[in-house]
């Protein structure tokens, strides 16, 4: 790994680590957002404060984060572009600020994909939105969202991005494993619930 892309990988923790969802529902007057729900610090868990603006806020500025590291990267740093990808989900997942507790990922990862593959994303959102309509499970619509990605690289033989993508798809669904369990159980809670 070359200078420049532990530099990369260092500026895309850093974005990907800031907690837009516990700064928005604090900054509100809505309290600790690990104190509320499930005590994630993602969009479906600020929606349980009641603020369907803070929670769509939060969403939005989660997804800014992942396509600013990228694109940062790309202007300025060509061969650290995957590194600043890659920092920017972990930062994300695993903030050093809040003890490595962080948020599932699933509007970062989006964000990340956007400015890499494009059609990726396209298809992502589709089937993000698309899930959450028809299930109303806000954890199912994520997880088959994140496992399009490195599928449709594949389909379109971007071959490059493809284990990465895969990477990508594991650590977000590993964040999700207790929402599996729950899902088997019969347990995982529709939007505007407790769980997430």
């Amino acid at each position: 790994m070359t200078t420049t892309q532990i530099f990369a990988l260092a500026v895309g923790y850093l974005l990907g680590s800031i907690p837009f969802g516990l700064l928005l529902t604090r900054l509100s007057g809505r309290g600790d957002l690990r104190d509320i729900g499930s005590g994630n610090i993602g969009a479906t868990n600020v929606l349980r404060t009641g603020s369907k603006g803070l929670a769509a806020l939060t969403l939005l500025l989660d997804a800014a984060k992942g396509a600013a590291a990228v694109l940062i990267a790309q202007t300025a740093w060509p061969d650290g572009v995957h590194y600043a990808a890659a920092g920017a989900l972990v930062g994300h997942l695993y903030p050093v600020w809040l003890r490595f507790r962080g948020g599932k990922g699933v509007a970062t990862l989006l964000g990340v994909i956007a400015p890499l593959l494009p059609i990726a994303a396209i298809v992502y959102a589709l089937l993000w939105v698309g899930m959450l309509l028809v299930w109303r499970i806000s954890s199912v619509a994520g997880m088959v969202a994140v496992a399009s990605a490195p599928v449709t690289a594949a389909v379109i033989g971007e071959q490059a991005l493809f284990p990465m993508l895969v990477g990508f798809a594991i650590l977000v669904i590993w964040k999700h494993r207790e929402n599996i369990t729950r899902l088997k159980d019969g347990t995982e809670p529709g939007i505007g619930r407790n769980g997430g």
